[in-house]
């Protein structure tokens, strides 16, 4: 394997290890649908499983269909992430990074529905009462990762 695509197995592989090894510990140490208070008022560790997508998006759907669509959609977007991997110079090793990590997120979850049919969710933030929806490691290496790109896009750092 050459040097590019080392360094994209690296990154996305301990993106799907931290991934799968915190939810593991969250679902063996944790009943579903418990909290754990870490910063009052701030950040919970709320046990929750996800059957929709991002904000819970067709939770509500029937759960053949809802399936079908995100495995479809997400074994789609690592085909397409591949694509814009193996066409990313190695001039543009964060874009890499980035692409790497939004693959290992997507895969993570992905790992979730196949095993589970629903993904496990726990970081839980809020201020008062209000509640930012509860999310997981897979969520927030794609957040960073997608961060990594749009920046990329913005200060036009794109490869031509």
């Amino acid at each position: 394997m050459n040097k590019h695509y080392m360094l994209f197995t690296i990154v996305a592989g301990l993106v799907v290890i931290l991934d799968q090894v915190s939810k593991a510990i969250v679902v063996q140490v944790m009943p579903l649908h418990s909290t754990i208070e870490v910063i009052p008022g701030f950040f919970n560790l709320t046990h929750i499983h996800n059957p929709g997508g991002a904000f819970g998006f067709l939770a509500g759907n029937d759960v053949a269909l809802r399936h079908a669509i995100f495995l479809g959609v997400s074994v789609a977007a690592l085909l397409l992430i591949l694509y814009f991997y193996h066409n990313t110079p190695m001039s543009h090793s964060f874009l890499g990074i980035g692409l790497a990590m939004v693959f290992g997120g997507a895969a993570g979850n992905l790992i979730d529905r196949f095993r589970l049919g629903e993904v496990v969710d726990f970081l839980d933030f809020y201020v008062g009462s209000t509640h930012w929806p509860a999310f997981n490691a897979a969520d927030s290496a794609i957040t960073v990762g997608i961060g990594i790109f749009i920046a990329h896009v913005v200060f036009n750092r794109m490869p031509a």
